[in-house]
């Protein structure tokens, strides 16, 4: 996914002291919450407690006298270093993870498999073989293993949202048997599941809404196309090559031919990214079923497309961003997986801003559709559709679930609400024949 930026604002050396002290303090925090999430990886929540005791007990005991205490306290110290014994030592295990396809749709059951495979000569003990899923973690507790012998297992992997989740990489715990501490090797590589949006297949835009070399000629006149219109008197400045010659001599006067210009189609699909276009996030999520699906079969159709996003506005940033950024059509996949990635934002520029930037950004459009929620009114989509220029035919698809799908004509712009996924293929259709 390319993107795009360009901010600008006046100079203010409060505000970028401001900014620097944020960024120090940020950067503080960032250092020891790295510091304090290495040794926590180490000392168990039981640990802590352990060790938190035989400090407590040194203190109080060698100062109040109380041999108890010191006796509870040199007693841990023991506890505390045999257990860390348990730790010395390295298990050269062969760990792979392996995943059938980096690929799914939401819904999909996707299933991942781990295989551990002792090449050394002796027995390796058994271990806690962990993998996380994304926020979430599978355990596998392995037994031991002789020399050769594989251990295999497998998991789901939950696509029940889109986007990317990040399997693994995996990693051995091995703790000792109170479980004061736990000791972490990683082995496997980290591997991405692209989760898409769910798409349907929709008849070809090509009827009906895009009119090109193989489709409907436009009706803009010009002097040269293939699609020939009609026959005009001569006037200064125009070619004597498209001169009507028979014409000429019948009428003696100078005849040219007219033609109606014919266009090369280009389809554009623009999406909110902007929170204030929606009213839920399952608005959301449809618009980008919407959008995908569309761009999918522009691209099937080996049309020319364009498939825009709203831009973020940075951090600090004085004013707001007037930019978009462009998600891959080169081809399906790569669309759908840049369509993983978006999402919502109160610092996106909003439907009107994004129409306003994709009209002046992207040259040759025919047809463009504006995907956004139920949020956003029929004055802001007419707003947005003026921003184009004349002769771009623009649909704006609302998207709000469950609602009954209408059609509705504000001027020259379409508007086609759907309340489900299936919907567009009907609402298209409905448009194409109007």
């Amino acid at each position: 996914m390319s993107q795009a930026a360009a901010t600008s604002g006046g100079d203010g050396f409060l505000a970028d002291a401001v900014v620097r002290c944020v960024r120090a303090w940020r950067s503080a925090r960032t250092l020891v919450t790295t510091g304090a999430r290495v040794v926590g990886s180490v000392v168990t929540g039981m640990g802590w407690s352990v060790l938190a005791a035989v400090v407590v007990s040194f203190v109080l005991g060698y100062t109040l006298g109380w041999l108890e205490l010191v006796a509870i306290a040199w007693a841990g110290l023991v506890l505390v270093l045999a257990t860390v014994l348990y730790l010395i030592g390295r298990n050269a295990y062969s760990i792979r993870l392996s995943l059938p396809e980096t690929r799914a749709v939401v819904g999909d059951r996707v299933l991942g498999q781990v295989s551990v495979v002792n090449p050394t000569k002796g027995r390796l003990p058994g271990v806690k073989v962990e993998v996380p899923i994304g926020t979430g973690l599978a355990e596998f507790l392995m037994p031991s293993l002789r020399h050769g012998a594989e251990f295999e297992d497998v998991f789901i992997v939950p696509t029940r949202r889109r986007g990317v989740i990040g399997i693994g990489p995996v990693r051995t715990v091995r703790g000792d048997p109170i479980g004061l501490f736990r000791k972490e090797r990683v082995w496997a590589e980290r591997i991405s599941l692209y989760v898409h949006p769910r798409t349907i297949p929709i008849p070809s835009m090509s009827t009906g809404f895009i009119r090109d070399l193989e489709g409907i000629p436009t009706r803009d006149l010009t002097p040269s196309d293939v699609s020939f219109h009609a026959l005009r008197e001569y006037m200064p400045g125009d070619e004597r090559r498209t001169i009507h010659w028979k014409s000429t001599a019948k009428t003696g006067r100078y005849m040219v031919r007219q033609f109606e210009e014919s266009r090369r189609s280009h389809l554009m699909v623009a999406l909110s990214l902007a929170e204030s276009d929606y009213v839920t996030d399952d608005e959301f999520e449809l618009a980008v079923s919407v959008t995908g699906s569309l761009g999918v079969r522009a691209i099937r159709d080996a049309r020319t497309v364009s498939v825009v996003a709203s831009a973020l506005t940075p951090e600090f940033a004085r004013r707001q961003v007037h930019t978009m950024q462009q998600l891959s059509t080169v081809t399906r996949t790569r669309l759908l997986d840049d369509l993983s990635i978006v999402d919502l934002s109160n610092a996106a520029l909003p439907l009107t801003g994004l129409a306003s930037v994709a009209a002046e950004s992207v040259g040759g459009i025919s047809v463009a559709f504006l995907v956004c929620g139920s949020a956003t009114t029929l004055t802001q989509l007419r707003a947005a559709s003026t921003r184009f220029p004349s002769g771009v035919e623009v649909v704006a698809v609302v998207c709000e679930p469950e609602a009954v799908p209408r059609m509705n004509r504000v001027a020259e712009l379409s508007v086609l609400t759907i309340g489900f996924l299936e919907d567009l293929q009907k609402s298209l259709a409905r448009r194409s024949a109007a």
